[in-house]
Protein backbone atom coordinates (compact mmCIF):
# COMPACT_ATOMS: atom_id res chain seq x y z
CA UNK A 1 0.00 0.00 0.00
CA UNK A 2 1.23 2.91 -1.15
CA UNK A 3 2.08 5.74 1.57
CA UNK A 4 -0.67 8.09 0.76
CA UNK A 5 -2.97 5.37 0.92
CA UNK A 6 -2.05 4.81 4.51
CA UNK A 7 -1.95 8.04 5.45
CA UNK A 8 -5.69 8.57 3.91
CA UNK A 9 -6.40 5.45 5.91
CA UNK A 10 -5.32 6.90 8.81
CA UNK A 11 -8.26 7.85 11.22
CA UNK A 12 -8.79 11.60 10.51
CA UNK A 13 -7.95 14.27 13.13
CA UNK A 14 -10.45 17.33 14.12
CA UNK A 15 -9.67 20.33 12.54
CA UNK A 16 -8.62 21.27 16.22
CA UNK A 17 -5.89 18.76 15.75
CA UNK A 18 -4.33 20.19 12.39
CA UNK A 19 -2.27 23.27 11.84
CA UNK A 20 -2.78 25.98 8.71
CA UNK A 21 0.07 25.45 7.71
CA UNK A 22 -0.44 21.78 7.00
CA UNK A 23 -3.20 22.17 4.54
CA UNK A 24 -2.46 25.81 3.04
CA UNK A 25 -1.13 26.94 -0.38
CA UNK A 26 2.00 27.62 0.41
CA UNK A 27 3.50 31.07 -1.70
CA UNK A 28 1.05 34.28 -2.48
CA UNK A 29 0.23 36.34 -5.24
CA UNK A 30 0.07 39.78 -5.18
CA UNK A 31 -0.72 43.05 -6.82
CA UNK A 32 -0.44 46.43 -6.14
CA UNK A 33 -4.09 48.46 -5.15
CA UNK A 34 -4.14 50.20 -8.57
CA UNK A 35 -4.21 46.63 -10.52
CA UNK A 36 -7.07 46.81 -13.33
CA UNK A 37 -9.43 43.70 -12.27
CA UNK A 38 -8.55 42.61 -15.84
CA UNK A 39 -5.40 41.93 -15.19
CA UNK A 40 -6.30 40.50 -11.60
CA UNK A 41 -8.55 37.33 -13.89
CA UNK A 42 -5.64 37.33 -16.01
CA UNK A 43 -3.66 36.13 -12.96
CA UNK A 44 -6.29 33.99 -11.52
CA UNK A 45 -6.11 32.36 -14.80
CA UNK A 46 -3.09 31.91 -15.63
CA UNK A 47 -2.12 30.29 -12.42
CA UNK A 48 -5.21 28.61 -11.74
CA UNK A 49 -5.72 30.37 -8.49
CA UNK A 50 -8.66 31.94 -6.54
CA UNK A 51 -7.37 34.64 -4.61
CA UNK A 52 -4.92 37.46 -5.13
CA UNK A 53 -3.11 39.76 -2.25
CA UNK A 54 -3.49 43.25 -2.36
CA UNK A 55 -0.98 45.56 -1.39
CA UNK A 56 -1.00 49.46 -0.39
CA UNK A 57 2.65 50.19 -0.86
CA UNK A 58 5.51 48.70 -3.33
CA UNK A 59 7.16 45.81 -1.17
CA UNK A 60 9.19 43.44 -1.48
CA UNK A 61 6.00 40.32 -0.87
CA UNK A 62 8.39 39.38 1.75
CA UNK A 63 7.94 41.85 4.52
CA UNK A 64 4.31 41.99 4.84
CA UNK A 65 4.62 45.72 4.43
CA UNK A 66 1.36 47.24 3.15
CA UNK A 67 -0.70 44.32 3.18
CA UNK A 68 -4.26 45.62 2.24
CA UNK A 69 -6.87 42.87 1.30
CA UNK A 70 -8.04 39.89 -0.55
CA UNK A 71 -9.54 39.80 -4.10
CA UNK A 72 -10.96 36.36 -3.89
CA UNK A 73 -12.66 35.06 -7.22
CA UNK A 74 -16.38 35.35 -6.05
CA UNK A 75 -15.30 39.13 -5.39
CA UNK A 76 -14.18 39.74 -9.19
CA UNK A 77 -17.36 38.29 -10.34
CA UNK A 78 -19.72 40.56 -7.92
CA UNK A 79 -17.21 43.56 -9.11
CA UNK A 80 -17.51 42.66 -12.41
CA UNK A 81 -21.55 42.94 -13.32
CA UNK A 82 -22.91 45.97 -14.39
CA UNK A 83 -18.81 47.25 -14.51
CA UNK A 84 -16.13 46.36 -17.58
CA UNK A 85 -12.78 45.32 -15.87
CA UNK A 86 -10.94 48.07 -16.75
CA UNK A 87 -13.23 50.30 -14.74
CA UNK A 88 -12.42 48.50 -11.50
CA UNK A 89 -9.11 48.40 -9.14
CA UNK A 90 -7.92 45.96 -7.25
CA UNK A 91 -7.76 48.08 -3.97
CA UNK A 92 -12.00 48.96 -4.57
CA UNK A 93 -12.94 45.18 -4.49
CA UNK A 94 -10.58 43.85 -2.02
CA UNK A 95 -11.70 42.78 1.05
CA UNK A 96 -10.20 44.58 3.57
CA UNK A 97 -8.85 44.50 5.85
CA UNK A 98 -6.47 41.08 4.70
CA UNK A 99 -8.06 39.10 7.55
CA UNK A 100 -4.90 36.66 8.74
CA UNK A 101 -4.29 33.75 10.52
CA UNK A 102 -1.10 31.95 11.61
CA UNK A 103 0.33 29.13 10.46
CA UNK A 104 0.56 27.26 13.36
CA UNK A 105 -2.96 28.06 14.60
CA UNK A 106 -5.25 25.49 14.17
CA UNK A 107 -8.38 24.93 11.55
CA UNK A 108 -10.44 25.41 14.11
CA UNK A 109 -9.31 28.95 14.80
CA UNK A 110 -9.32 28.91 10.54
CA UNK A 111 -12.79 28.19 10.66
CA UNK A 112 -14.30 30.03 13.02
CA UNK A 113 -12.71 33.33 11.41
CA UNK A 114 -13.82 32.29 7.94
CA UNK A 115 -17.01 31.98 9.29
CA UNK A 116 -16.95 34.76 11.49
CA UNK A 117 -16.26 37.50 8.55
CA UNK A 118 -17.99 35.77 6.02
CA UNK A 119 -14.61 34.93 3.65
CA UNK A 120 -13.61 32.46 1.76
CA UNK A 121 -9.82 33.15 2.38
CA UNK A 122 -7.23 33.97 4.91
CA UNK A 123 -4.12 35.45 4.49
CA UNK A 124 -1.29 33.09 6.32
CA UNK A 125 1.45 34.60 8.15
CA UNK A 126 4.29 33.57 10.34
CA UNK A 127 3.55 34.26 14.12
CA UNK A 128 4.14 37.67 15.42
CA UNK A 129 4.68 38.84 12.37
CA UNK A 130 3.10 40.13 8.89
CA UNK A 131 4.49 38.70 6.34
CA UNK A 132 2.48 36.49 4.29
CA UNK A 133 3.50 32.83 3.70
CA UNK A 134 0.36 31.27 2.00
CA UNK A 135 -3.27 31.03 1.79
CA UNK A 136 -5.76 28.90 3.32
CA UNK A 137 -9.25 28.88 1.67
CA UNK A 138 -12.19 27.04 2.05
CA UNK A 139 -11.46 23.79 -0.11
CA UNK A 140 -8.13 23.87 1.98
CA UNK A 141 -10.66 23.15 4.72
CA UNK A 142 -12.70 21.02 2.90
CA UNK A 143 -9.96 18.91 1.76
CA UNK A 144 -8.89 18.44 5.13
CA UNK A 145 -12.39 17.94 6.22
CA UNK A 146 -12.21 14.75 3.91
CA UNK A 147 -9.18 13.51 5.14
CA UNK A 148 -6.99 14.05 2.16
Amino acid sequence: MSQLMLERAAAPRGLDEVEVAEVMHPGVLTCPLETPLRDVARMMALYRIHAVVVFGEETDDTSGAGLWGVVSDLDLVRAAVGHEPEDRAAGGTAVTPALTVAADESLLRAAQLMSEHDVTHLVVVDRGATRPVGVLSTLDLARALAGW
